[in-house]
């Protein structure tokens, strides 16, 4: 058969899936309906199969991964007929419950702030009746009064670039987090490099003047700004929680994880971008 639609059951079930498929029926283009933890389970599942493609229709909460390409991925038959472009994945391996578990992010890692605001979100849209930006909003601003962050030690390329509190560090590969904050605009998604922000425990007051820019992605433009966000591209990273366990944001999905590393797959995904089709006149 040409195409077919399977619709997922459960968390991990697109990744088991696509596992399987391949193994039965090799090389295949997916096309993943959903946000970046709907992406990122596909993209888990064809990861040690880079002879297989991925694209996505964006229907989820953030979407953020699709926000480094400007393409219309709304567009279905576009997908179906689209060319791939190589792009690079981020390798993680930890311990997540007790267990050691490693996979692969296509586009991001939060913690701290960022990852507390995404799991508030979370907790406002299942409590409340508001939802998308709104939902978001609201969970800026409890985050904001609770100001929790993070306390961890960074390694950099095997360097030691931080140790103690923390207000967020991302790990990423795209530029977008929190459907649309251009949190690190210094990432690429095709360089064969990570980019990793870390931001000082500043005061609620000062964070506060600073998150325009910061959603927009221009914070690094301020004068004296280094003094505050290390913001660096590398190879490999390690962080180790000064407490026991950190919570992280994976592609969108929570969870309560101990000592990360991470490195860059350079080319690891086929990611599928739309073809625009040409208008027939009639």
């Amino acid at each position: 058969r040409d195409a077919e639609i399977y619709e997922t059951t459960a968390v991990g079930d697109a990744t088991r899936f696509v596992s399987e498929y391949i193994k039965e029926n090799g090389k295949t283009r997916f096309i993943a309906c959903g946000g970046d933890g709907t992406l990122g389970e596909v993209v888990n599942g064809v990861a040690e199969n880079n002879f297989c493609e991925v694209g996505v229709i964006p229907m989820g909460t953030g979407n953020d991964f699709c926000r480094n390409f400007d393409c219309d991925f709304s567009d279905i038959s576009g997908q179906i007929i689209g060319d791939c472009e190589k792009c690079d994945l981020i390798r993680y391996t930890t311990t997540i419950d007790g267990q050691e578990k490693s996979g692969y992010c296509a586009n991001m890692f939060n913690i701290g702030f960022d990852c507390n605001v995404a799991d508030m979100t979370e907790t406002v849209k299942r409590k409340t009746v508001f939802g998308g930006s709104l939902a978001y909003f609201i969970a800026i601003l409890v985050t904001l009064i609770k100001k929790k962050g993070a306390n961890l030690k960074i390694e950099i390329d095997e360097k030691t670039v931080h140790d103690g509190r923390l207000l967020l560090t991302s790990v990423a590969n795209g530029c977008y987090c929190g459907g649309g904050i251009k949190s690190n605009p210094l990432a690429r998604v095709k360089d064969g490099l990570i980019n990793i922000n870390i931001i000082k425990n500043i005061s609620r007051l000062r964070f506060i003047t600073l998150l325009p820019s910061y959603m927009k992605g221009t914070v690094l433009n301020k004068k004296g700004i280094d003094k505050i966000i290390t913001s660096v591209k590398c190879s490999k990273i390690k962080l180790t929680p000064n407490d026991k366990k950190i919570r992280i944001c994976i592609d969108g999905e929570i969870a309560d994880a101990e000592k990360i590393e991470f490195d860059i797959v350079h080319n690891g995904l086929n990611f599928v971008i739309p073809k625009v089709r040409e208008k027939v006149l009639v």
